[in-house]
């Protein structure tokens, strides 16, 4: 199962609310869903009755891409933060020393209107393929192999669950346009531009150019 293109940057969703951007899109997203059925051989029939024994754990498989020569600096900078996904994080709700109940943290998948299931990083397959002349990393590749983390009878999900306001809608910047004159918009409120520049991982709110898709959340 393939998801299509999207105008929309693809991310990542931490349980501890981290938005994790992919630089750019991936060229395709591999789904694996399953289900368990078992069978006892029967003498003198040709083939077993099945029962079922549950579903499986889905699986995702992806590709990112990183560069930063545009700007010199380290490709780590991004490729860090898919490597913390893989230690244990204690900030997540519930951890006590104590008790020894450290994990790392779920996470979900979102590009366009495809949202994963809650994942737990399994596999992590790091390249870096492109050094500045000092040996800096400045680009790489990253495969992900991303397992459920727990049943999700409502998946696929239509809106992501993040802790940002929620359902997001899409807005089609038009020439001219701003984020605070979006924010003024849909809010009538121009200061929370900042709330937008943090789901949609802008730094400068003047930073949106004609035809990009901005995600707007609606508020509770």
């Amino acid at each position: 199962m393939s998801a299509k293109r999207s105008n929309q940057k693809a991310f990542l969703e931490t349980e501890t609310g981290k938005r994790i951007p992919c630089l750019f899109n991936p060229e395709k997203l591999q789904i694996g869903l399953s289900t368990n059925w078992k069978g006892e051989e029967i003498p003198g029939q040709e083939a077993p009755i099945l029962k079922y024994g549950g579903g499986g754990s889905g699986t995702i498989d992806v590709e990112l891409f990183f560069d930063t020569t545009d700007d010199g600096s380290p490709v780590t900078k991004h490729t860090d933060k898919l490597i913390d996904l893989l230690k244990v994080d204690t900030s997540i709700k519930g951890y006590s020393e104590a008790k020894q109940n450290g994990r790392p943290p779920w996470v979900r998948f979102h590009w366009g209107k495809f949202h994963s299931f809650k994942s737990v990083l399994t596999d992590l397959d790091l390249q870096f393929t492109y050094f500045a002349p000092d040996g800096k990393p400045l680009r790489a590749t990253a495969g992900l192999t991303l397992v459920q983390y727990e049943p999700e009878e409502d998946w696929p999900k239509q809106n992501p669950t993040s802790g940002t306001p929620k359902p997001a809608r899409s807005h089609l910047v038009q020439p001219g346009e701003t984020l605070d004159r979006i924010a003024a918009r849909y809010y009538d409120d121009p200061t929370k531009w900042r709330q937008l520049a943090e789901l949609n991982g802008i730094r400068d709110p003047f930073d949106v150019s004609a035809g990009m898709l901005v995600d707007v959340p609606v508020e509770d």
